[in-house]
């Protein structure tokens, strides 16, 4: 059984990712004359590089013997699941963003592209890996309460029915404020990338690319050392709460600072 309380957390903080990035662009479209494509190219790079491109490697170098044994060194795994995550999602920010410069070569005066696809590629991970996933949880737990979900899984093999009921009973109001923060701050990490690009483009850096993709490898250490089990899920998650809110605070001088310069 999970109880009411955790559920009507978990729903709460669901429906907070959720909004997040609509209410946001809703906001901010007037004073950065946001307009839908630059938010739908943010989503379309998040589905295609991280959602297909980076589970695709991860499928060949855990599927391949020679690099699943590689891979069995903790500290290898660690390395490599922070750089692929970042040569992924960096590379596809890279090219969207030099699409979109070469499309309309003016937008390089201007900070609101760079906060739209920023909130398109942000909010595609917050509703791709938060919401959706979250809501089959909440799904499950409704299911498990009623006693009926053995029964939608009658074909399932008993260990997998087991995993499930093993993450219901792990369910709790902390969990879905674990949730919250993780997503929040990886949605905010998403913003700060986005404008860290275009800042680095508007100042015709050559190093963009290789500065992001190293950033992204950082900032995605914690996660891989806590899926490697070298540390735990509370120790990472508090470095994401520390690094959003500096991103947070950081993201708001800077596109303020751009609202003034643009007035």
């Amino acid at each position: 059984m999970v109880s009411v309380t955790t559920l009507l957390s978990l729903a709460l903080a669901t429906l907070i990712i959720a909004a997040m990035p609509i209410v946001l662009y809703r906001k901010l479209r007037p004073r950065f004359a946001l307009v839908p494509r630059y938010a739908i190219l943010g989503i379309a790079v998040f589905a295609l590089f991280a959602m297909v491109i980076e589970r695709a490697l991860h499928g060949f170098m855990l599927s391949n013997p020679a690099t699943s044994a590689w891979l069995a060194n903790p500290a290898v795994f660690v390395i490599y699941g922070a750089i692929a995550a970042g040569l992924c999602e960096e590379a596809g920010r890279f090219l969207a963003m030099k699409w979109l410069i070469a499309r309309e070569p003016g937008a390089l005066e201007r900070h609101g592209p760079a906060l739209g696809y920023g909130i398109g590629h942000g909010g595609a991970e917050a509703w791709i890996v938060g919401v959706l996933v979250q809501t089959q949880w909440i799904v499950y737990a409704v299911l498990a309460n009623r006693g009926t979900l053995d029964a939608h899984f009658a074909t399932a093999p008993l260990e997998a029915i087991a995993r499930i009921h093993l993450v219901l009973m792990s369910l709790s109001p902390v969990s879905a404020g674990i949730f919250l923060v993780e997503r929040a701050s990886a949605f905010v990490l998403q913003l700060g990338f986005s404008a860290l690009m275009w800042q680095l483009l508007r100042e015709r850096s050559r190093h963009a690319l290789a500065l992001l993709i190293a950033a992204h490898a950082l900032v995605g250490l914690p996660a891989a050392l806590f899926q490697a089990r070298l540390v735990p899920l509370i120790a990472a998650d508090a470095v994401y709460l520390v690094l959003g809110v500096i991103v947070a605070v950081a993201l708001v001088r800077y596109y303020r600072r751009a609202a003034v310069q643009n007035a």
